[in-house]
């Protein structure tokens, strides 16, 4: 088969007799770079041939859940310690404890192995996993011998447990929004310096205004006579946390004081706060600019590394011969369907040559990445049960009326109508009844559809809005049925279930999510920031768990010192991670918005159409396809259009969804298409070294492409 569909009258060009092929560990080893750039790994491995195969187990994906898994339970241990809601003895959380500091030790033994000596010890992240490791041992024998003999002390190594999170290779996200915290403090230090100064200002202000006017709070404390409260006070009133309970005995002693607080209000809440987020958001852009940039050269980089290993010479350059790039991918991408690898071969050996050249073999980890569903077209069972009346003109009529246009338009119409329905009084009859006819009138959509379409493809994996329309519809006709069975029972009635009711009437209206444009790119981008919420998420748990150590401290004592608890816990989640956050969401839609295609999708694409077996998007939706075809299907043995599709039985592709991509991976794609192809970049120390004030490409416009 790898010979097949070849066009006819290319010569073949030989490699070189003194051209050997690469051997199994060099294949082994050049996987290992093209995975590498694939996730953007930026790992330093050794290259030995038992060095590589560690390095496979490391990356598996069983061994990244397992860490993972010992990483929450050491973070969770903080619920079941004392202090805690659900207290467990000591001895089985310290047992739990030195379990997951085991799974640490081995994970970090495993590391060394894989990357080299030198590498290993100037890296701080091993040195800080191996000290806080040695530091929670000793805390734990000491905490343990002193509560054998009925001493009590303090955990303090538990506010160190954030530190294995951080660490480990897999966290790199976490870490990267790290960097960007440290990278954004210099320049929001003198915002926040003159943030305070303002609230002590005003602060002053208060003091003078109202501090000798003998007022009393609610609780009937002096009011705003202690500057260290006053400041505190307004500093809580920028979260409005404490508006308008602060301001009420100003107001009500004179109403025009209110215009201090609206102006305080303006100033500190509306205009400070918008700095901050400015502030945040250009250093943000700026040093992920350079964190893209390392990340795109040092994929350039590696593949590279991986075609010097396997190339050979053929005529005057240096290729990748058809076979080797086959076991690559294979290596690389051991689930790839054998359609699959077939068109990507075509991709990257244009001319049929039977090698790849350099240009094109630096794309194969992009185009591993772009998702290509293998699709084969069924028959519906219908037609093969009563062919004649399936086929008949009737049946075909149904079926144009369904899979057209208006056929959505129409239940859309129906959706907005049952809308005002569902906001009229329940208890009118007519409005009872006319809740059945909207039933009936789903029910009848997806009897349709099912008629029109293959079952097994209206019903597959891919298609949630499917699933969605089928299970609201089932579950508001049970809930329905029951509701009017216990109603006409006249024993009692059932508010709980006319509430599911109701609420399962309300949830059919986001169907009509799926039919507008514009909402459905809103929902995909907030499915491609989905990971990286769990990436902020996980940071803010950290400082959450870091600070609830020193919180349990607060709580035993009443001081003003307590105050700067929460003074740091603003200060570090809402002005700082909040901020990066929506920063990493308007960039996020940004891209979402107007990235277009990348040169990877439009070369899939155009060999796709160019062999006859592409299938839009749109008829995706609700067509007779399936995934995952066998392989005896995979064959590409025709040399034009007709004689492609009869030889592919059926056998189709599209590029799928755009929701898999990550934003990270959009902004690496913007920048890499100002690397020219043939362009190596920079060596590999000059990449790692990079600073956001270097300039490679000579003249990117990453800054004007978002």
């Amino acid at each position: 088969m790898p010979g097949a569909g070849r066009a006819a009258g290319v010569r073949r060009l030989r490699p070189q007799p003194s051209e050997e092929p690469p051997t199994q560990e060099n294949l082994l080893l050049a996987a290992a770079y093209v995975s590498d750039a694939q996730y953007n790994r930026n790992v330093p491995f050794e290259t030995s041939p038992r060095a590589i195969r560690l390095y496979y187990f490391y990356n598996h994906w069983t061994m990244q859940v397992a860490i993972y898994f010992f990483i929450c339970v050491d973070l969770s241990l903080a619920l079941f310690e004392e202090p805690a809601l659900f207290p467990l003895p000591f001895l089985a959380t310290s047992l739990a404890e030195v379990l997951c500091l085991t799974a640490f030790f081995g994970r970090l033994v495993h590391f060394a192995k894989v990357t080299p000596q030198m590498v290993f010890w100037k890296d701080t992240k091993n040195i800080c996993i191996m000290v806080t490791i040695v530091l929670t041992l000793i805390d734990l024998i000491i905490y343990g011998s002193l509560e054998a003999v009925n001493v009590h002390s303090v955990r303090w190594s538990r506010v160190l447990r954030p530190v294995f999170l951080i660490n480990f290779p897999e966290s790199r996200q976490i870490r990267r929004t790290f960097r960007s915290i440290r990278n954004t403090l210099p320049d929001i230090l003198y915002v926040f310096l003159l943030f305070m100064f303002s609230v002590l200002i005003f602060s002053l202000m208060a003091l003078k205004l109202f501090g000798d006017r003998g007022l009393k709070t609610v609780e009937g404390l002096p009011y705003f006579t202690n500057i260290l409260d006053i400041v505190f006070e307004l500093y809580v009133l920028v979260t409005t946390a404490n508006s308008p309970d602060v301001m009420m005995p100003a107001y009500n002693f004179n109403w025009w004081y209110c215009l201090y607080f609206i102006t305080y209000t303006i100033i500190n809440t509306y205009i400070f706060m918008s700095v901050f987020l400015a502030v945040v958001y250009n250093n943000y852009r700026k040093h992920l600019k350079n964190e893209i940039r390392k990340l795109a050269y040092l994929k350039r980089h590696k593949m590279i590394e991986a075609f010097n290993i396997l190339k050979v010479k053929v005529g005057t350059e240096f290729v990748v011969m058809e076979a080797q790039w086959r076991r690559l991918a294979k290596v690389v991408a051991p689930h790839i369907s054998g359609p699959h690898l077939e068109l990507l071969l075509r991709i990257s050996d244009e001319g049929q040559k039977g090698h790849v050249d350099k240009v094109n073999f630096l794309r194969l980890a992009d185009l591993l990445n772009i998702q290509v569903v293998t699709i084969n077209i069924r028959r519906h069972p219908l037609e093969d049960w009563m062919p004649r009346v399936y086929r008949s003109s009737a049946s075909l009529l149904v079926q144009r009326m369904v899979q057209h246009r208006i056929f959505v338009w129409v239940y859309d119409v129906i959706i907005l109508i049952n809308a005002i329905f569902i906001a009229l009084d329940e208890r009118n009859p007519f409005i009872s009844y006319a809740e059945w006819l909207f039933l009936s009138l789903y029910i009848i959509e997806i009897l349709l559809k099912l008629y029109t379409y293959e079952p097994r493809a209206y019903f597959d994996r891919r298609q949630f809005w499917n699933w969605f329309d089928t299970l609201i519809i089932i579950a508001a006709l049970v809930a329905t049925v029951a509701n009017t069975t216990i109603q006409s029972a006249r024993k009692y009635n059932s508010q709980q279930i006319l509430d599911i009711v109701l609420i399962l009437r309300i949830l059919r209206l986001l169907r009509i999510i799926v039919s507008i444009q514009r909402f459905r790119v809103i929902v995909t981008t907030l499915i491609n920031i989905g990971p990286t919420i769990l990436t902020f998420g996980g940071l803010v748990l950290v400082d959450v768990l870091s600070l609830l150590l020193l919180a349990g401290g607060f709580a035993l004592v009443t001081h003003q010192a307590a105050k700067l608890y929460f003074i740091g816990f603003h200060i570090v989640v809402v002005i700082l991670i909040v901020n990066i956050f929506i920063a990493f969401i308007l960039e996020a839609f940004f891209v979402a918005y107007s990235l277009e295609k990348s040169e990877v999708e439009t070369a899939i694409e155009k060999k796709i159409q160019e062999l006859g077996v592409g299938i839009q998007e749109e008829e995706m939706q609700d067509r007779k396809l399936v995934d995952n075809v066998d392989a005896k299907d995979s064959g590409f043995s025709g040399d034009d259009g007709d004689n492609k599709r009869k030889d592919l039985k059926g056998l189709y592709f599209r590029i799928a969804s755009k929701k898999y991509r990550t934003v990270d991976a959009l902004l690496q794609q913007m920048f890499e298409s100002e690397i020219a192809p043939e362009e190596e970049g920079p060596s590999l120390d000059e990449i790692l070294n990079f600073s956001p004030g270097d300039l490679y490409p000579k003249n990117p416009n990453f800054e004007n492409s978002a």
